[in-house]
């Protein structure tokens, strides 16, 4: 992306973070990409890479409530919903909100607790409220998921579930800096970077910006173009294709980064671009096949005609 061509107060945003954050400025960018289409992240890498600071930078940015929950394998769904407990005062129970009650939530090794509390983060994701003894409480706006897992060969780590995989907007890797950002790193004189930022922009303006998003235009050729991708990954032999929410989310993350590099229509490279951090994640094999999903997406991108 050419910074550039960003709207003003979102590149202010972009780069307010990276004043926090010295990693790849691609990886920012998609997250907020996923944040304007009210999406959620998943990142998968190795401890000490910056995902808490990355997290704790654009909550601060956008002057939003920052939380964050750390997945054991004993941690229970009320952990993270809350709880209603009984007071004498008023005779009644009382609900007491649980972490996840904030704007930028970073769920910390997703992956290290059992399925049933990975569960209660999918209500929340999706309906954006929690329902807890029977009742249900709407969660603050804008809501942002960042959750983290380790690779699948640490120890005490769980394999995600399809359904809840699917539900993750992106999957992204932060990876190592380059080294001339990791010598910033170990420079710097301030412990906390995070601690010195300013905002760049309101929750208000952020839920402006995601109503506009859903403004930009589709061409009808695009539309067959997305469909086409879609359907080739249902027909790839070892692999569960592409549902249809998949093929939403990139439909809706196309219209982003092209609101992102200013301008109200979508262009093929917009849907190209964003393949691989929507659908990797979501294009699962089944059973023994020497393919990866990446080479998959690859050979499907380089079959359709792409349309111009």
């Amino acid at each position: 992306m050419k910074s550039q061509d960003l709207e003003p107060p979102l590149h202010r945003l972009i780069t307010n973070i990276e004043k926090a954050y010295q990693g790849k400025r691609e990886t920012i960018e998609y997250i907020v990409v996923a944040l304007l289409c009210q999406g959620h992240i998943l990142l998968e890498d190795v401890p000490g890479v910056g995902k808490t600071t990355l997290a704790k930078a654009l909550a601060k940015s956008i002057q939003g409530k920052f939380s964050r929950i750390q997945f054991t394998p004993d941690l229970l769904p009320a952990d993270i919903l809350g709880l209603s407990l009984y007071s004498p005062k008023t005779e009644s129970f009382v609900f007491h909100p649980g972490p996840i009650f904030a704007n930028v939530v970073l769920a910390d090794e997703l992956n290290r607790t059992s399925a049933r509390t990975q569960a209660a983060l999918l209500e929340a994701m999706n309906e954006k409220q929690v329902t807890v003894d029977g009742k249900t409480h709407p969660l603050p706006q804008p809501f942002f998921v960042l959750a983290t897992q380790n690779p699948t060969s640490f120890e005490g780590t769980y394999h995600l579930p399809e359904s809840q995989l699917d539900r993750f907007f992106f999957k992204l890797q932060l990876g190592y800096p380059p080294p001339e950002k990791e010598k910033k790193i170990l420079t710097r004189e301030e412990q906390d970077p995070v601690a010195l930022l300013s905002s760049s922009t309101t929750l208000e303006e952020i839920l402006e910006h995601q109503k506009k998003v859903q403004k930009i235009q589709i061409d009808e050729d695009l539309f067959d173009y997305l469909l086409s991708l879609t359907q080739a990954t249902r027909q790839v032999s070892g692999f569960l294709g592409i549902s249809p929410r998949g093929a939403l989310a990139l439909k809706q993350a196309s219209q982003a980064l092209a609101y992102l590099r200013g301008r109200n229509f979508v262009i093929p490279e917009d849907i190209r671009e964003l393949v691989f951090p929507c659908w990797e994640h979501r294009l699962i094999p089944q059973g023994y096949t020497k393919a990866t999903s990446k080479e998959v997406l690859e050979e499907i991108l380089s079959q359709i005609p792409c349309p111009k």
